[in-house]
């Protein structure tokens, strides 16, 4: 949750409904799921909502904190809520009467072929900031990082169907982008107040599931089966379609345009092959500095990175004990009058074999 304190609202991302694959029991919206919902602090009577996904089939819950921004129209500033997704769209709107800052227009989805099931036949898709996830992927961009890869790959997509967005699981195999962990996750934006800019990290990862019919006496008359492991990547965990495979991006609020996009993550035997970073998976989270940085660990490449958050360039990295999956923090020392940056250094989720408890403390000498 996020809360403004001068104006005593809080604003809820509120998570999919149940269950989250199938919802020939729960037709409708399904309102309030996938929705940004802002309450008065003091009562929690409701002021204003906006449904983000309608019917959700994708567990595509909202996964961070709003963020409380400012976008400047005409010379006058607006107070604003920023909402990131699973499905690396960005909604931004009025922060006291809901109405969206960049246009929304519902544009048609696709139906589904599960019995029983009715997806809603349209979804609203900000007309900017542009998406900073993939969303679908067609069949000539599966990976070359590795000619076995590629191989695995080609392997894992025959008989299998690739989802346009917003594609609802069906009763064959299927691919869709994002993955249930986007996109953006937990780790949410990083804002800028000086000059009205948004930093992102996302991953692209796919999903691979198709819709099986559940046992008699189930809750639900469908269940999902993920194939092989739910995930569209190959043995070693390489994803299955052209890099970048993970990304960092700073968006202008004022205009919903992108400042810059650059590759977040590496892996170390590719580099060592002569490939160019690919990116990797980053659940996690970024901060930006009034020195003009933005500090991220949240790669599964167990790094800690600064860039400048005016161009993008990577300025300085460092190796952790395990991948930081985690927002950082910073704080100046009380008797040093250093400025401290900290990343929980954990490891593990689904990315990553090396885990650790560490919390790890940079300071300038």
């Amino acid at each position: 949750m996020s809360c403004d304190t001068r104006r005593g609202i809080i604003y809820l991302p509120v998570t999919s409904p149940s269950p989250d694959r199938y919802g020939g029991e729960r037709k409708g919206q399904n309102l309030f799921g996938n929705s940004l919902v802002a309450l008065d602090a003091l009562t929690g009577k409701r002021i204003w909502h906006y449904q983000i996904l309608h019917h959700d089939l994708w567990d595509w819950d909202l996964p961070a904190q709003p963020s409380l921004v400012t976008v400047s129209r005409n010379g006058e500033s607006i107070p604003a809520v920023a909402q990131i997704t699973k499905m690396g769209l960005l909604f931004v709107f009025n922060r006291l009467t809901g109405q969206p800052l960049f246009d929304i227009e519902e544009r048609p989805a696709p139906a589904s072929e599960v019995p029983g099931e009715e997806a809603w036949p349209t979804q609203p898709i900000p007309t900017r900031p542009p998406p900073v996830a993939r969303q679908t992927m067609k069949p000539e961009e599966v990976t070359r990082v590795t000619p076995e890869s590629r191989a695995e790959c080609l392997k894992l997509l025959q008989d299998t169907v690739i989802g346009s967005f917003y594609q609802p699981p069906g009763l064959k195999v299927t691919v869709l982008f994002p993955s249930t962990n986007g996109g953006p996750n937990w780790g949410g934006v990083s804002y800028d107040p000086v000059n009205n800019w948004l930093f992102v990290n996302s991953m692209n990862v796919g999903q691979v599931l198709r819709m099986v019919k559940a046992r008699e006496g189930s809750a639900s008359s469908y269940i999902p089966r993920g194939v092989p492991n739910g995930r569209f990547w190959d043995s070693k965990d390489y994803p299955c379609q052209e890099p970048p495979w993970g990304t960092l991006t700073a968006i202008d609020l004022n205009t919903g345009a992108f400042r810059w996009q650059t590759t977040l993550g590496l892996i170390d035997e590719l580099v060592a092959k002569g490939i160019p970073p690919t990116g990797t998976s980053n659940p996690g989270g970024s901060i930006v500095t009034a020195g003009g940085l933005v500090f991220i660990g949240a790669t599964n490449d167990s790094r800690f990175r600064a860039f400048d958050k005016d161009t993008g360039k990577e300025l300085w990295v460092t190796k952790l004990p395990a991948s930081g999956h985690a927002t950082p923090m910073t704080f100046r020392g009380k008797n040093s009058g250093k400025q401290f940056v900290v990343i929980a250094a954990g490891g593990g989720n689904d990315y990553s074999k090396t885990y650790s408890d560490t919390l790890v403390a940079f300071a300038l000498p």
